[in-house]
């Protein structure tokens, strides 16, 4: 249900309908309290996320405790022996990627705003045997330096689907600089924001592919994993953030690039055409244009 503050917000602002049941909210005019509302908003809808992910074939949170996965070998390839280091994954979920990189040698802290997301995380670390070399933090990615007591790590990473629930790249790369302790490393692999911007039936654009402070909101009952469930926190907001802005926020907040890589593959069925590769990636059949549909880098500090 729309809180009493987003009522009064959208008697201040007209809204423009979108595809895909999006819609346009402008908040940048508007007090801490209400951007601060969309982002409890997100809070609760992964709350919800959470179980139905817990239960889905999507995860298979079985089959991946029982074949002992671990990191994916394009993230190996980038980060290489992580034996020894510490690790930290910002916006982990349920921890599965948090964990695989303890599997590879790695002391990890996963954080995420989701109560219940964290706590199935420390579940599932107990039941893999990995709740030694592993803890999980409560908290909004905005707080991770506060409520982490200034720690640093040796690497900082993000997985698929992380950037579009913040409004700022800029106020995220400043807790990322900080996270990152002198000679370690910052490593992402997302979403890109071009394919973030189109649609969800066509390789057409029809959403911003810069930052903008309007969010766009999204009113879906369901969620990207399989299963009957229905969400009844049924409201999210997202922002989209180029390229470029992702980049220039991380040099700005004290991280050197290294490298800067667009992939023609993404780990989901973006769109119904796209075709599996047989390694659990997706790509554009060969008759469509090759777009970028994930991107990933790597900097030092």
């Amino acid at each position: 249900m729309e809180s009493i503050t987003f009522a009064r917000a959208s008697q201040l602002t007209s809204r423009t309908g979108s595809p895909n049941g999006r819609l346009v909210l402008g908040l940048g005019a508007y007090p801490p309290e209400v951007r601060e509302e969309a982002l409890e908003a997100n809070r609760a809808n992964w709350d919800e996320r959470t179980p139905i992910h817990l239960a889905s074939q999507f995860y298979d949170i079985d089959g991946w405790i029982a074949d002992g996965r671990g990191p994916r070998h394009w993230e190996v390839e980038a980060l290489g022996d992580v034996g020894g280091l510490s690790l930290l994954h910002l916006q982990c979920h349920i921890g599965l990627d948090t964990l695989a990189w303890a599997r590879a040698g790695a002391s990890v802290t996963g954080l995420d705003f989701s109560p219940r997301a964290i706590e199935a995380a420390r579940d599932i670390a107990g039941r893999a045997g990995l709740d030694r070399c592993s803890r999980f933090v409560c908290s909004d990615v905005h707080r991770a330096v506060e409520v982490l007591g200034g720690e640093t790590f040796d690497v900082v990473y993000v997985s698929l689907g992380a950037l579009c629930w913040l409004p700022s790249a800029d106020a995220w790369a400043g807790q990322v600089g900080q996270l990152v302790r002198p000679g370690g490393r910052f490593y992402i692999h997302d979403v890109h924001p071009l394919a973030w911007a189109m649609a969800d039936d066509e390789l057409e654009i029809a959403h911003t592919y810069f930052e903008q402070d309007e969010p766009f909101v999204d009113d879906s009952d369901v969620t990207y994993a399989d299963g009957e469930a229905r969400l009844t926190s049924v409201r999210s907001y997202e922002w989209n953030h180029g390229i470029g802005e992702v980049v220039t926020a991380l040099i700005r907040h004290g991280l050197s690039l290294v490298w800067l890589a667009e992939h023609d593959w993404t780990v989901w069925r973006r769109w119904p055409f796209l075709e599996p590769t047989g390694d659990g990636r997706w790509r554009l059949p060969a008759d469509r244009p090759s777009v970028p549909l994930t991107f990933s880098l790597l900097a030092r500090r």
